[in-house]
């Protein structure tokens, strides 16, 4: 086996290495645990080493910026049980997307009560599970789900989810979810007649949101209708503040200091000292830079085309866990073990047979013009959402195998 970039961390150990502080950012989830444990262990490609230290680090962080607010880990961005046992061990709740999330979050430790059950469009069978199981907090944007919710788990907290802007999101959640400002007046109005309680309102400003504005303006419209609602009667008490904080891929972002600032001004200026209880819903940010994944470079070629770029395969794509690279939205970042020898443009590709597995063309990147088949490079923070999409086999590649160490 080619020997990797991080080989040479083995013995010792670099400065930044030898640190005893949790590790927070700086290199893209290559923390000192995940050095030494592909140094030593050398694993398969492609592969996903996650340093759970790192996940409870940045809780921690974030809990110490917004201490006002509840964290409810976004299940879907990395569902492993060593992830959901360290955040119920720190007295996390869960935001669940499926009643199987909900069930692992359950196998975890975690009580029924500390769970949300935060996706729009639920299956039927789905919310009687979840409520027999005592999950007792539910989601909905319109009258349909509405209705099963009345019927299915009565009595049950619900929140309807607001549409907001997501201008400055890299992976925007506008289209699909979320209810207008009229309308979500008229549901909540209509959940107290139908037997369930009122409990709030919440909104997603998108993915690895890189403007804080964006809380800023959601809040201001939240406000505005939880006053009108309280007006009218109902007993709300929560704000969900969703997540998309973002984590550091190939350029820096706005810390969630930064953030948190926004958030605290923005409902201190519109809520004034009636403050509700706040939510926030983040997945990327807990996990995304505790994760690295190794792959193999498969093949360089310039297929003929001496005016274009070499094109670089690896041995995952879009089809093996790098599904958030459609639209080239996420931009991780790729060291080699050539790193600081002359580079040169490349669009990189995933290694199947279909022409939609390509994660950069149009986006500048530039790889050692050394790179060759057999040698290994490293993504960094991927800890979110590459292991929930790389579950099928496609072209006969098996999912990428996960570490969590």
């Amino acid at each position: 086996m080619v020997a990797g970039p991080l080989d040479r961390f083995a013995t010792p150990l670099p400065a930044w290495n030898t640190q005893q502080e949790p590790y927070i950012g700086g290199m893209g989830g290559m923390t000192p645990k995940i050095a030494r444990f592909i140094a030593e262990q050398k694993p398969a490609t492609p592969c996903l080493v996650v340093d759970v230290d790192q996940v409870e680090a940045r809780y921690h962080a974030l809990n110490t910026a917004l201490p006002q607010a509840r964290i409810y880990y976004a299940v879907k961005a990395n569902p492993a049980m060593p992830i959901l046992n360290r955040l119920v061990g720190l007295g996390s709740c869960f935001d669940a997307a499926s009643w199987e999330e909900v069930s692992l979050c359950l196998e975890a430790g975690a009580e029924p009560d500390a769970i949300s059950f935060g996706n729009t469009v639920k299956k039927v069978s789905a919310i009687r599970a979840a409520y027999a199981a005592g999950v007792r907090m539910f989601v909905f944007d319109c009258q349909e789900e509405l209705e099963k919710l009345a019927e299915h788990a009565p009595g049950a907290r619900v929140y309807c989810r607001l549409l907001v802007d997501n201008d400055g999101a890299e992976w925007p959640l506008s289209r699909k979810f979320g209810t207008t400002l009229d309308s979500a007046r008229d549901l909540m109005l209509k959940a107290r007649d139908m037997g369930l309680d009122p409990y709030g309102l919440s909104f997603h400003v998108g993915s690895q949101q890189l403007s804080a504005d964006a809380y800023e303006v959601a809040i201001s419209r939240v406000a505005a209708l939880f006053t009108d609602l309280s007006a009218a009667g109902l007993d709300l008490r929560m704000v969900n503040l969703g997540g998309g904080f973002p984590v550091r891929y190939r350029d820096d972002v706005p810390s969630i200091d930064h953030f948190a600032m926004a958030i605290s001004h923005a409902m201190t200026e519109h809520f004034g000292n009636a403050l509700p209880e706040m939510l926030v819903e983040p997945g990327r940010f807990i996990v995304g830079e505790a994760g690295v994944v190794r792959s193999e470079v498969v093949l360089v070629s310039r297929r003929g085309r001496e005016d274009g770029p070499r094109w670089v395969y690896l041995d995952i794509g879009r089809f093996g866990g790098l599904a958030e690279t459609e639209g080239e939205s996420i931009r991780y970042a790729i060291r080699t073990e050539r790193d600081g020898t002359p580079t040169g443009p490349v669009a990189i590709a995933g290694p199947t047979c279909d022409g939609a597995d390509i994660m950069y063309e149009k986006t500048a990147y530039e790889l050692p013009l050394g790179l060759t088949a057999g040698e290994q490079v490293d993504l960094l923070s991927t800890g979110a959402y590459v292991s929930t999409y790389c579950s099928t086999r496609f072209n006969g590649f098996k999912p990428l195998t996960e570490h969590y160490i």
